[in-house]
């Protein structure tokens, strides 16, 4: 599966399998030790983000550039002509002419699907709406293993927004192929729908439901934060309502593992207070980082193949 399981770009962290992903991993921990200029050379990125970002989207752009290609993009749907009324297909199957590889982010769920479709270059995931968000999960795995010298059998630890995560939602099907134990903490209404505990369930990982971080952040290797997703709401009352129900500090680390590491996709809120920064504990800005490396590894590996 490996070999040619990037072939058309990466829609879905369901595509791949345990292989796949390792692959994945060791071409990221290559480039990270040395990352090669023109790998990538006379290569065009389409960046096409209807949606916010920061770090996929500069990540991605940075990639390609360190691997000798280049990029053109839209930041914004008031950039393009879906402004106007154009389809998004259309748009696709347009800017599929003038690129090799296309990244789309967009608010709705489907949307890459619909990309993939419609293009005759690969296309990549960036996120679409609450549903997937595959390179984060490739990264965070990624970072994940380089924190804790392994991937297998980790006490995991995954709180805030659940529902509407679709970071989690990509990370928590792929963590099946890892044996991980999984523990959930979420506001009420905003716990973790069931489709990605269906792949749980499938592959016997045991997982647990709690009301607060304390009650089982002693016994976890990595605790992987989100903030609550005010732009998911259709009631602003809602993320009133939930905005504050987390507030990680030092000291409610008292009792955390020496091997604790907090991740985090960011941006952060007030979930995270920003004295944690300086603590043995945070991992999240290299775990940002990381990202330029597997997304160079992934975009390789779309163009050139696992070597």
């Amino acid at each position: 599966m490996a070999k040619n399981a990037f072939r058309q770009g990466l829609i879905s962290i369901k595509e791949i399998d345990k292989e796949a992903i390792e692959c994945i991993l060791t071409k990221s921990g290559k480039f990270k030790e040395r990352l090669p200029g023109a790998l990538l050379k006379g290569k065009i990125l389409a960046s096409l983000f209807f949606e916010s970002s920061t770090r996929t989207r500069l990540s991605f752009e940075s990639a390609m550039k360190r691997l000798g290609g280049e990029c053109i993009g839209l930041a914004g749907k008031e950039e393009s002509s879906l402004s106007k009324g154009e389809s998004l297909s259309d748009t696709i199957r347009v800017v599929s002419g003038y690129a090799d590889l296309i990244v789309i982010r967009h608010p709705m769920e489907g949307s890459a699907k619909t990309a993939e479709q419609a293009s005759r270059v690969p296309v990549i995931n960036a996120g679409d709406g609450a549903n997937e968000h595959p390179t984060q999960t490739l990264l965070d795995l990624f970072t994940i293993q380089e924190s804790q010298n392994r991937l297998e059998g980790l006490n995991i630890l995954i709180a805030g927004d659940l529902k509407h995560s679709r970071t989690i939602h990509s990370l928590v099907i792929a963590l099946r192929h890892f044996n991980p134990c999984l523990f959930f903490v979420s506001p009420k209404g905003l716990e973790i729908p069931d489709a990605p505990l269906h792949y749980l369930r499938e592959a016997k990982v045991p997982f647990s439901f709690y009301s607060s971080l304390e009650e089982i952040l002693p016994q976890v290797d990595i605790l992987y934060m989100t903030r609550i997703q005010k732009e998911r709401f259709s009631q602003p009352s809602e993320y009133e309502r939930t905005k504050n129900a987390f507030h990680l500090t030092n000291a409610s680390l008292v009792q955390a593992k020496s091997n604790l590491r907090i991740l985090h996709p960011l941006p952060r809120i007030n979930e995270i207070a920003s004295e944690v920064d300086e603590s043995p504990y945070a991992y999240y800005f290299p775990q940002a980082e990381n990202g330029v490396f597997v997304r160079a590894a992934l975009m390789d590996t779309i163009f050139n193949g696992i070597t």
